[in-house]
């Protein structure tokens, strides 16, 4: 794991959840593979494992550079900008 600059920018404490699931899968019939929570501002979007790559499209439309798993026991953390776990 690596320290990245965006990790200080980030709201503390961390934004709560916005959904228990990824709303564009359930709006489109889709089932997410595995959810990450954006650390910006709580979008819960699937994985890219996952047919819509929701997640990965949230960064793309909103620049949040951080995301975190909200799988059950897993507590690693993404920064799309760096391209590394943080």
């Amino acid at each position: 794991m690596s320290e990245c600059p965006h990790l200080a920018e980030m709201p503390r404490p961390e934004p709560a959840p916005l959904a228990d699931t990824c709303p564009e899968c359930l709006a489109d019939g889709t089932h997410p593979v595995q959810l990450r929570l954006c650390l910006s501002c709580g979008h819960v979007g699937c994985c890219d494992s996952s047919v819509g790559r929701h997640a990965t499209g949230h960064y793309s439309s909103t620049g949040h550079p951080l995301m975190r798993t909200f799988e059950p026991g897993e507590a690693w953390r993404w920064c799309f900008v760096d391209g590394a776990i943080v």
